[in-house]
């Protein structure tokens, strides 16, 4: 039938209301589940509490535990973290996805690198800078960074090399293949990648505030676990995760404004 939708058809089009209906779909259908299992009693309330639970501990953290305060302290750190990855490892990864030799050079001691876990320097990173902000900083930057340098690799070597022969073909320079084709044809791909390595930052905030840490959400949720506050754990994971999610239709939105004629 004309203008019928197939939905499991490869990569096709489906309309906003039904991608936006299956979204909350999926949430509700998890919500669902929770309550069904909690309020059933099946799960003992110390090992996953109700949503009535976690919603009146979600009114204490916010109107007498000063949660407001964890939370932007936490963004702080993560986002400073994230910005400084971001600032050195987007030109190192565009250039080592342009020059081979650039790659050669770089590419083996950050693939090294990115394999060690960043709770490993820890002690390292209260050994050279303290157990302040800075060294919650440096841990998700080292969280960040190497996986994002490769990523961007990635991204400016998947540019087409035919686009690139066709543009010296034209009598364009160096430098104005760079400036004019390169450079615009890695962009779309390097804010996605920016949007997926965000999300990883902020994976790390639980580490990042292990470790003598006297306010953040990470430092909130290890705090209800000693306590066994399982409600107050559960407060802030969802908390995490809402911001996450903020973030990331942030970038979405950025993406398409900026490259709507890519889409």
């Amino acid at each position: 039938m004309a203008g019928k939708t197939d939905f499991f058809k490869l990569r096709a089009e489906i309309p906003p209301l039904v991608y936006l209906a299956f979204s909350a779909g999926a949430f509700v259908l998890l919500g669902t589940g929770w309550a069904f299992f909690t309020y059933s009693g099946l799960v003992s309330p110390l090992f996953l509490p109700s949503p009535g639970d976690v919603l009146r501990s979600a009114v204490y953290l916010f109107k007498e535990a000063h949660f407001l305060y964890d939370i932007a302290v936490s963004t702080f750190r993560i986002m400073v973290g994230f910005f400084l990855a971001a600032l050195v490892g987007v030109p190192l990864g565009i250039l080592m996805g342009s020059l081979r030799i650039a790659e050669a050079f770089f590419e083996p001691v950050v693939g090294f690198i990115r394999y060690m876990p960043a709770s490993a320097f820890i002690p390292l990173l209260i050994l050279w800078v303290g157990i302040g902000d800075l060294q919650k900083i440096l841990l998700i930057f080292i969280g960040t960074f190497f996986q994002l340098v490769l990523m961007v690799m990635d991204v400016a070597k998947n540019v087409p090399q035919e686009l690139l022969d066709v543009s010296y073909t034209l009598g364009a320079k160096r430098w104005e293949v760079f400036r004019w084709v390169f450079l615009p044809a890695s962009l779309p791909g390097i804010l996605d990648t920016l949007r997926i390595c965000c999300g990883w930052a902020w994976t790390y905030v639980i580490v990042a505030e292990l470790v003598a840490a006297m306010s953040g959400v990470g430092y909130r949720i290890m705090t209800a676990q000693r306590l066994l506050q399982t409600p107050e754990i559960i407060v802030g994971i969802l908390t995490i995760g809402v911001l996450g999610l903020v973030i990331d239709l942030l970038f979405k939105v950025l993406y398409r404004r900026l490259f709507a004629h890519w889409l």
